[in-house]
Protein backbone atom coordinates (compact mmCIF):
# COMPACT_ATOMS: atom_id res chain seq x y z
CA UNK A 1 0.00 0.00 0.00
CA UNK A 2 1.01 3.59 -0.66
CA UNK A 3 -0.46 6.58 1.15
CA UNK A 4 -0.52 10.07 -0.34
CA UNK A 5 -1.43 13.32 1.44
CA UNK A 6 -1.56 16.60 -0.49
CA UNK A 7 -1.13 20.04 1.03
CA UNK A 8 -0.40 23.60 -0.01
CA UNK A 9 -3.60 24.56 -1.74
CA UNK A 10 -5.45 27.78 -1.10
CA UNK A 11 -6.67 31.05 -2.55
CA UNK A 12 -4.28 32.99 -4.79
CA UNK A 13 -4.69 35.98 -7.09
CA UNK A 14 -4.24 35.63 -10.85
CA UNK A 15 -0.56 35.75 -11.73
CA UNK A 16 0.42 34.39 -8.34
CA UNK A 17 2.21 31.21 -7.33
CA UNK A 18 1.61 28.21 -5.11
CA UNK A 19 3.63 25.12 -4.30
CA UNK A 20 1.75 21.92 -3.66
CA UNK A 21 3.28 19.07 -1.69
CA UNK A 22 2.39 15.39 -1.60
CA UNK A 23 3.69 13.39 1.35
CA UNK A 24 4.34 9.77 0.38
CA UNK A 25 4.42 6.85 2.82
CA UNK A 26 4.07 3.09 2.77
CA UNK A 27 5.67 0.84 0.15
CA UNK A 28 7.55 3.65 -1.58
CA UNK A 29 10.01 1.20 -3.15
CA UNK A 30 7.19 -0.17 -5.34
CA UNK A 31 6.51 3.19 -7.02
CA UNK A 32 7.82 3.66 -10.55
CA UNK A 33 6.21 7.01 -11.30
CA UNK A 34 4.18 9.82 -9.80
CA UNK A 35 2.08 12.65 -11.11
CA UNK A 36 -0.31 15.51 -10.51
CA UNK A 37 -3.85 15.77 -11.79
CA UNK A 38 -6.70 18.19 -11.23
CA UNK A 39 -10.46 18.19 -11.46
CA UNK A 40 -12.59 21.27 -11.87
CA UNK A 41 -16.34 21.23 -11.09
CA UNK A 42 -18.27 19.50 -13.85
CA UNK A 43 -15.12 18.37 -15.65
CA UNK A 44 -13.14 15.16 -15.90
CA UNK A 45 -9.90 14.67 -14.02
CA UNK A 46 -7.07 16.16 -16.07
CA UNK A 47 -3.42 15.08 -16.26
CA UNK A 48 -0.96 17.87 -15.44
CA UNK A 49 2.53 16.48 -14.94
CA UNK A 50 4.41 13.28 -14.23
CA UNK A 51 7.86 12.16 -13.16
CA UNK A 52 9.37 8.68 -13.38
CA UNK A 53 11.97 6.86 -11.30
CA UNK A 54 13.42 5.11 -14.33
CA UNK A 55 14.86 6.98 -17.29
CA UNK A 56 16.62 9.44 -15.00
CA UNK A 57 13.47 10.92 -13.55
CA UNK A 58 12.02 12.12 -16.81
CA UNK A 59 9.13 14.57 -16.67
CA UNK A 60 6.10 15.20 -18.84
CA UNK A 61 3.64 18.08 -18.81
CA UNK A 62 0.23 18.81 -20.23
CA UNK A 63 0.27 21.61 -22.80
CA UNK A 64 -2.05 23.65 -20.58
CA UNK A 65 0.58 23.97 -17.85
CA UNK A 66 3.88 23.59 -19.72
CA UNK A 67 6.19 26.47 -18.84
CA UNK A 68 4.11 27.48 -15.80
CA UNK A 69 4.12 24.36 -13.60
CA UNK A 70 7.14 22.34 -12.46
CA UNK A 71 7.03 18.85 -10.96
CA UNK A 72 9.83 17.72 -8.67
CA UNK A 73 10.52 15.36 -5.79
CA UNK A 74 12.96 14.92 -2.96
CA UNK A 75 15.74 12.37 -3.32
CA UNK A 76 14.07 9.80 -1.09
CA UNK A 77 10.76 10.03 -2.95
CA UNK A 78 9.11 10.99 0.35
CA UNK A 79 7.62 14.15 -1.07
CA UNK A 80 6.38 15.17 -4.48
CA UNK A 81 6.01 18.84 -5.38
CA UNK A 82 4.17 20.92 -7.92
CA UNK A 83 5.38 24.50 -8.29
CA UNK A 84 2.66 26.52 -9.95
CA UNK A 85 3.47 29.97 -11.35
CA UNK A 86 1.52 32.50 -13.40
CA UNK A 87 -1.73 31.03 -12.13
CA UNK A 88 -4.93 31.73 -14.02
CA UNK A 89 -8.59 31.57 -12.94
CA UNK A 90 -8.99 28.48 -15.13
CA UNK A 91 -6.44 26.70 -12.93
CA UNK A 92 -9.07 26.60 -10.18
CA UNK A 93 -9.66 22.94 -9.29
CA UNK A 94 -9.00 20.21 -6.77
CA UNK A 95 -5.44 18.99 -7.27
CA UNK A 96 -4.56 15.33 -6.76
CA UNK A 97 -1.32 13.45 -6.32
CA UNK A 98 -0.96 10.06 -8.01
CA UNK A 99 1.49 7.20 -7.53
CA UNK A 100 1.84 4.22 -9.85
CA UNK A 101 3.15 0.77 -8.98
CA UNK A 102 3.18 -2.35 -11.16
CA UNK A 103 -0.10 -3.42 -9.54
CA UNK A 104 -2.01 -0.30 -8.52
CA UNK A 105 -2.54 3.40 -8.92
CA UNK A 106 -2.94 5.41 -5.71
CA UNK A 107 -4.55 8.80 -5.15
CA UNK A 108 -4.49 11.37 -2.40
CA UNK A 109 -7.57 13.13 -1.06
CA UNK A 110 -6.89 16.29 -3.04
CA UNK A 111 -6.23 19.91 -2.16
CA UNK A 112 -8.30 22.85 -3.38
CA UNK A 113 -6.67 25.59 -5.42
CA UNK A 114 -8.71 28.71 -6.14
CA UNK A 115 -7.37 31.45 -8.40
CA UNK A 116 -9.44 34.59 -8.04
CA UNK A 117 -9.09 38.29 -7.46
Amino acid sequence: QVQLVESGGGLVQPGGSLRLSCAVSGRIFTIYGMGWYRQAPGKQREFLASITITSGGGTKYADSVKGRFTISRDNAWNTLYLQMDSLKPEDTAVYYCNARTPFNAYWGQGTQVTVSS
